[in-house]
């Protein structure tokens, strides 16, 4: 679908303010939310807000369904009077409600572990309440994946956060009677994870409704595969291609790009198209409407993995050696459309990498924007023409950078790091951004020539991560590509966003009619 003419900020919730040692979705998110208005922006870009597991990646969760609940902001418990002010900044890990610009991941799940079980307890001494009919409520509409997910995250506990496929071999290939045992020895847990998973779609849903009243839009991310220790793999076997003991036959990733010469091995399960084509696509269809139900918009991640995708032979150490395998196409986005009953889906394709014509001739199907990074358009990367901004479409959403990307900052000055560019392909970029943007240097900073060259374009979305708003350096960057560790960490200090830089940006907004 096209988009209406507007710009936004990429910012996931962790990387908010908050206080106790992570964002989250209590006050600080309402206060950015007041600041994307004040700067006249309709958009709120986020990663995907589900559990995350190996290495704090928001692309390797737990669940497609269910909610991080390292989000669920400790201020509202106190104020619904299920935690006190006391317990919140005590315990394990207590040392993470000091400020701090960065997520100590450990910590954080040390100290929110400990502060479940006094949830549980105070929720379940109150009785009859409205916030118990609500959750009866969300445990009923919610039952098709949230008894599998309490019941994995039960069973993981007790044995020591180990993949299922390590499990006891009737509990990893879920014999009825061992779902039976397991369900009634982790019914206290099963019940907190159910707690946890209501609080959190609550809390999310409270702050859904602050963007709608000020009129921005939230634009939600979907990894197009799974982890492969998740409980939808654990739970749905039959759909994805695995041996006899759960292993995977094959596994995901992306031949050598710009972010690494060996490729990136990611490592999750493909999927039984076949299998999932005779259900009618039954478990993505429910996956885009349980999305849709707290976002009005979805950035597909990996969009040409339905058209045809890396698949590497399992226990291969790189991803260089694969073939590209035939996805569903677009069966799939027809029996979603019908499905949810939508005339346009409100999708925007992540089409970077190696792009060919049919994952073209599949965006534009549907009529999905795909997506150009500034960034990109000054190299020798073969999408670079379609990055330039003179050879935009309108129906496009426009990035100076993403996740994946170094700062605009780091990029131009160099501190690339874990990337193919030469010393002479740095320089050989500088001098094209020099001459392209007529940029001396001298009157507004590299940032800001970014950001002015996307708002100023034809494309009908421009997106603008808060580092490049900021003018942040190489530290600031999100996620290295083809790292296992070190990445997702990096936060907001309180006040560092402020009203003059917001201010700039909306009078942006307002030159480049995206108001």
């Amino acid at each position: 679908m096209s988009f209406p003419r507007s710009s936004g900020v990429l910012l996931h919730p962790t990387s908010l303010p908050a206080g106790y040692g992570i964002g989250d979705l209590g006050p600080c998110a309402t206060e950015f939310i007041d600041l994307l208005a004040s700067a006249k922006q309709r958009i709120w870009q986020v990663l995907p807000l589900g559990p995350t597991g190996y290495g704090d990646s928001p692309y390797q969760c737990f669940s497609a369904f269910a909610g991080n609940t390292l989000l669920i902001s400790p201020e509202r418990l106190i104020e619904d009077g299920l935690l006190t002010k006391a317990e919140a900044t005590a315990g394990p890990g207590a040392a993470v409600t000091r400020p701090t610009d960065s997520v100590d991941f450990p910590a954080v799940i040390a100290h929110r572990e400990s502060l479940w079980p006094r949830v549980l307890d105070r929720f379940e001494s109150a009785g009859s309440s409205p916030l118990r009919d609500r959750f009866e409520r969300f445990r009923a509409a919610h039952a098709s994946w949230l008894n599998d997910y309490a019941l994995f995250m039960s069973i993981k506990t007790a044995h020591g956060q180990a993949p299922w496929m390590s499990w006891e071999p009737d509990i990893a290939q879920r014999d009825p009677a061992a779902i039976a045992r397991w369900s009634e020895r982790g019914a206290r847990e099963i019940r907190q994870h159910e707690l946890t998973q209501f609080l959190f779609f609550e809390q999310w849903l409270r702050v859904r409704d602050a963007c709608h009243a000020r009129s921005i839009q939230i634009m939600g991310d979907l990894p197009i595969f799974m982890a492969h220790d998740s409980s939808d793999v654990w739970s749905r076997q039959e759909l994805f291609r695995l041996d006899a003991q759960g292993n995977p036959e094959v596994v995901a990733g992306v031949p050598p790009d710009y972010f690494s010469a060996t490729g990136q091995l990611w490592g999750n399960p493909h999927y039984r198209w076949d299998e999932l084509a005779r259900t009618g696509y039954v478990w993505w269809i429910e996956r885009f409407r349980a999305l849709l139900n707290l976002v009005d918009a979805i950035r597909i991640d990996h969009f040409r993995g339905f058209e045809a995708a890396w698949e590497v032979p399992a226990g291969s150490p790189t991803a260089v050696n694969g073939d590209w395998v035939k996805g569903p196409g677009a069966a799939l986005f027809d029996a979603v459309r019908a499905a949810l009953t939508l005339e346009q889906l409100p999708f925007v394709a992540e089409n970077l990498g190696v792009i060919t014509p049919g994952v073209e001739a599949l965006r534009q199907r549907f009529g999905l924007p795909g997506m150009a990074i500034l960034q990109f358009a000054f190299g020798t990367d073969p999408q670079a023409p379609d990055f330039r901004p003179h050879n935009y479409p309108r129906n496009l959403a426009v990035y100076t950078g993403t996740h994946d990307n170094d700062t605009t900052v780091g990029w131009w000055t160099g501190e690339v790091g874990h990337s193919t560019r030469s010393d002479d392909d740095i320089e050989n970029e500088r001098d094209y951004v020099r001459r392209y943007l007529g940029f001396e240097g001298h009157d507004s900073p590299i940032h800001w020539e970014f950001i002015r060259a996307v708002m100023a374009s034809v494309a009908d979305t421009a997106i603008v991560p808060v580092q490049d708003l900021l003018g942040l350096g190489s530290d600031a960057r999100m996620n290295r590509p083809g790292t296992a560790s070190g990445n997702w960490r990096w936060r907001l200090r309180p006040g560092q966003l402020t009203q003059d830089v917001m201010r700039r940006l909306g009078e942006m907004a307002e030159t480049y009619e995206r108001v």
